[in-house]
């Protein structure tokens, strides 16, 4: 009898070649984990049936010396200095980059490159803490499936930097997780979205989660998701919402200290009670807000009119981001199909009637918005470890910043353009300044500026061991490797020769929030000021190159000029030595005017080098031997 070999729809048809692959959405309230089964993505539940994990870790003195989840949840109130909550807007930062920290009811101080949390365990990185998430889920998954788990494509939100997706994998990597791949927020969300719906054509991910704000113009075709422009704001979310309220509330009440004032559990009794009256009002017209805080009870009744006012800034900032983004994209806002909406926080009505208001439309709620993205990265697992057997989606996502390198004077040459399509390489050519140079130093750089000065630090490496050659005559090809992560590679090499160095751009975690929406106001704000200043220095750069090229060529063929010519082009040389010293005077058409008047001067002299040369090269040579 002839054996039938039975598969799940679009599965690989051999059992055992199927690895367990998963999507996890590291989140910054909640944290969830999915796997497709039976051909379908499904968020995977722990032992008692629930699928969200609150992102919450207790560390304490007693073994095992931390609580996750829901039981660290429940000891908020008693124990808020060592329940750590919303550590996602720690990752990659230090203490002075992150938006409201004093405002948490657990201690965070400055650490070596990244921000600590203080508890009674211990100082706690938040790559640790974000570990403790993730084994946990790496726990549930292998539970599921009674298998170990071969890999998980984690998603970060659009915004996050090179540091902070370092972290997210640094943090995987704690947990013993193999990262597939990360990938966007927006992305995972329409991944699963247009898969369900079998929706084309041009979308709008609103994505507003407890710590992030993203938004994403993707358009749709046929198994491709090509994502045109990103933005958002990665210091706001539900959790600013509940801040907000409870600001609010304690204006409302006469006698209660300002909101930096109060002890860590008024803080943590407060922004709970805020929270439940944020949840209870997406559902009613008002809602009592109500906390025992020390210095006396708080109790509000709250109106949906009072959340929209006192929370009208948050919104508003959610808005401009989108339009930015669109502007970026070169699109309106009739150009786009649908919002789809994703995230817990876009729950609140006021969020929704603002994406109406601004759209004229509906967004599109009919998928869960919490577990969206969990269930977009499981889709894209599935077929990073081979277990997908149809068509197969390509991804086409964007980086949120330029990235480019120092060049002479301190200007910045822009490699990959911000919302360049990833994975990428691109190169560009460069050559040495100096005659016999044998080294050169790279700075990597990130932002939308034109000086190095006004942009973000990624890395510095040397290409050593160049052929001494004069200036301008070598040829240094320097390469950008953006991969699927969004994490950068740098190469550069000597193509006569062939020495290379490269360096995998780990950066020092650092860049904030606040760096990054300002890189981007600044390169519009500043656009005129900046084209000044990079033509003074391109202008400073040719003039230094010819002084330093005149002053060579006198030092080996002097002989050639009578001594008033010599005169004039040494006079020539000081004046344009002088004017490049110069931080009053100068400006580029100056400067540029008497780098000619130097070039003028010597052309009768350029002439006679080349004559000389030519007179060598063929001393002592027959005619038809050359």
């Amino acid at each position: 009898m002839a054996l039938l070999q039975i598969s799940e729809p679009g599965q690989s048809p051999d059992p055992h070649q199927r690895k367990i692959a998963v999507g996890i959405d590291l989140g910054t309230t909640h944290s969830l984990l999915a796997s497709v089964r039976n051909g379908i993505a499904e968020c995977l539940p722990d032992e008692h049936g629930r699928v969200i994990l609150p992102s919450v870790v207790r560390y304490t003195t007693e073994a095992p010396g931390r609580q996750i989840g829901y039981e660290a949840l429940a000891a908020q109130h008693t124990d808020p200095g060592n329940t750590i909550t919303s550590v996602k807007r720690l990752m990659g930062r230090q203490r002075g980059d992150v938006h409201n920290v004093d405002n948490l009811p657990y201690t965070v101080t400055d650490g070596e490159g990244m921000a600590l949390v203080n508890t009674v365990a211990g100082n706690k990185t938040p790559v640790e803490v974000s570990a403790e998430l993730l084994a946990t889920l790496r726990f549930r998954a292998e539970d599921s499936f009674d298998n170990d788990l071969f890999g998980a494509v984690i998603t970060v939100p659009a915004y996050f930097d090179d540091a902070q997706r370092q972290a997210t994998k640094d943090a995987a990597q704690l947990a013993g997780i193999n990262v597939l791949r990360l990938i966007n927020e927006p992305t995972a969300a329409a991944i699963a979205y247009g898969l369900e719906q079998g929706s084309e054509g041009v979308y709008a991910i609103y994505d507003l989660g407890g710590g992030t704000f993203d938004i994403s113009i993707l358009r749709l075709s046929k198994g491709v998701f090509e994502v045109v422009a990103t933005g958002g704001d990665s210091a706001l979310g539900g959790d600013d919402y509940d801040r907000a309220l409870a600001h609010w509330a304690l204006l409302q009440t006469p006698g209660q200290p300002a909101p930096e004032q109060l002890s860590a559990t008024d803080k943590s009794m407060l922004y709970n009670a805020a929270r439940a009256c944020k949840e209870q009002l997406s559902h009613t017209n008002s809602a009592e807000l109500a906390a025992p805080l020390g210095g006396g009870d708080i109790s509000v009744t709250v109106t949906a009119q009072n959340f929209a006012d006192s929370t009208a800034q948050l919104t508003l900032r959610t808005v401009q981001a989108v339009r930015k983004t669109l502007r970026d994209a070169d699109m309106g806002i009739d150009d786009v199909q649908g919002v789809v909406m994703v995230g817990g926080s876009t729950r609140m009505p006021v969020v929704l009637q603002a994406v109406e208001a601004l759209f004229g439309k509906p967004p599109l709620t009919n998928l869960n918005p919490d577990e969206v993205v969990a269930l977009g990265a499981a889709i894209q697992a599935n077929q990073l470890a081979g277990n997908h057997i149809g068509d197969a989606l390509l991804l086409l996502d964007v980086i949120p910043l330029s990235l480019g390198i120092e060049t002479m004077g301190g200007l910045v040459e822009r490699i990959v353009p911000r919302n360049s399509s990833i994975p990428t390489a691109r190169g560009q050519d460069f050559t040495t300044f100096k005659d016999g140079q044998t080294a050169l130093a790279l700075h990597v750089v990130q932002g939308e500026r034109d000086l190095v000065a006004d942009c973000r630090s990624l890395a510095r490496f040397e290409l050593r061991g160049i052929p001494p050659m004069t200036a301008g005559a070598a040829r240094i090809r320097v390469t950008f490797t953006v991969d699927a992560d969004g994490l950068l590679q740098v190469g550069a090499t000597e193509t006569q020769s062939g020495v290379q160095a490269h360096i995998d751009v780990k950066p020092s975690y650092g860049l904030s929030d606040d760096q990054i929406a300002a890189m981007l106001r600044d390169s519009f704000s500043t656009a005129q000021q900046d084209m000044q200043a990079r033509a003074l220095v391109e202008a400073r750069v040719d003039a230094e190159r010819m002084v330093l090229a005149t002053q060579s060529a006198l030092d080996a063929d002097a002989d050639l000029l009578t001594a008033q010519e010599r005169i004039g082009i040494t006079a020539s040389i000081s004046s344009l030595s002088d004017l490049i010293g110069s931080d009053a005077s100068a400006n580029a058409a100056t400067i540029e005017s008497h780098t000619k008047q130097l070039a003028a001067a010597t052309e009768g002299f350029a002439a006679a080098r080349m004559n000389r040369g030519i007179a060598q090269a063929l001393s002592g040579k027959r005619l038809d031997s050359v």
